[in-house]
């Protein structure tokens, strides 16, 4: 029905940057908002920024600053720039949206980890 596909995860050394982009595609008429999420090792996972249909953005105050999540509506995908990187910032990252298809439901992607090395 709805897949949501991460990609531009890897491996980078603590000070560098990587831009994560997460694709939707399927049976979809609207997509609302968009989440990144991440799961450390050894932690729950933990939302990382949001941005509404309208494109306002909110970030968990870690990465305030550093990281910066943007829509292209017309190729239905969400994006996660990241700069500054630090080993704490190390994890799977999941992308979220709220997508209206037959039904109105929360679909998530398979995550792509992300190595920070310091």
């Amino acid at each position: 029905q709805v897949q949501l596909v991460e990609s531009g995860g890897g491996l980078v050394q603590a000070g560098g940057s990587l831009r994560l982009s997460c694709a939707a595609s399927g049976s979809i008429i609207t997509i609302d908002t968009m989440r990144w999420y991440r799961q450390a090792p050894g932690k729950q996972r933990d939302l990382v920024a949001t941005i509404t249909s309208g494109g306002s953005t909110d970030y968990t105050d870690s990465v305030k600053g550093r990281f910066t999540i943007s829509r292209d509506n017309a190729k239905n995908t969400v994006y996660l720039q990241m700069n500054s990187l630090k080993s704490t910032d190390t994890g799977v990252y999941y992308c979220n949206a709220d997508i209206r298809t037959r039904y109105t439901g929360r679909f998530w992607g398979q995550g792509t980890q992300v190595t920070v090395s310091s």
